[in-house]
């Protein structure tokens, strides 16, 4: 059965450089019933209102002049003055590649929204920050949500870190004889891999496509 939520009490802050998407984001969250929006136009002004006033959840832009929304995340969750490093931060970008996605998420961004936006899609994201927060961890130089959503049934370590992995599981597909092939552990060598090679010419052509927000989530699982 689907709960109804009173957001009412929460208080956002919109981070975005773009007036019109600024506009069009408050007026989304004022059809959720939230009443207490913050807005800021860059990062500096964003971490001095986060500072002076309460606030629950950040909604961030990627792309920002100065600072951009990877740099504020990491500043909101490891700076030695953050007022709150916990704070869930949704990220909203029309740059879904791969590699910005995984870079949002190793910044410590809890929930990451591909532009353009819907009513429906932001709601979603909102409820999953308040229905169901993460519990941050602290790993090497990573600090922020623990990025294990989904259990594997079939994982046998105890901490889900690389190093659990079976060694020999770990040494397939890796070139172990310095022939620039892969080489598998379990016994199969008979692998045709004539037509994988390519230049660096042509790698460096390549242009990374984006990625739908099935796709998104995915990686953030």
């Amino acid at each position: 059965m689907k709960k109804n939520y009173d957001l009412t009490e929460l208080s956002f802050i919109v981070v975005d450089d773009n007036t019109h998407m600024l506009s069009i984001i408050k007026t989304l969250l004022k059809g959720f019933g939230i009443r207490r929006i913050h807005e800021a136009t860059d990062a500096a002004d964003a971490f001095e209102e986060i500072r002076a006033t309460h606030v629950d959840v950040i909604i961030l832009d990627y792309a920002l002049d100065t600072l951009d929304g990877i740099e504020f995340a990491q500043l909101v969750r490891t700076a030695k003055d953050s007022p709150n490093p916990y704070l869930p931060i949704i990220m909203l970008t029309a740059h879904s590649e791969r590699y910005r996605v995984e870079e949002a998420r190793d910044a410590g961004i809890t929930e990451f929204l591909c532009k353009p936006i819907c009513a429906t899609d932001l709601y979603k994201r909102i409820i999953e920050v308040v229905e169901h927060p993460r519990s941050f961890v602290k790993m090497g130089s990573y600090f922020g949500p623990d990025r294990r959503r989904r259990s594997d049934d079939n994982y046998r370590g105890p901490e889900k870190r690389v190093a659990d992995i079976d060694p020999f599981d770990a040494l397939d597909g890796m070139d172990m004889d310095g022939d620039d092939t892969p080489d598998d552990t379990a016994g199969n060598k008979d692998v045709d891999t004539s037509k994988s090679k390519a230049g660096a010419e042509d790698v460096f052509e390549i242009e990374e496509e984006t990625n739908s927000q099935d796709d998104v989530d995915a990686m953030f699982a």
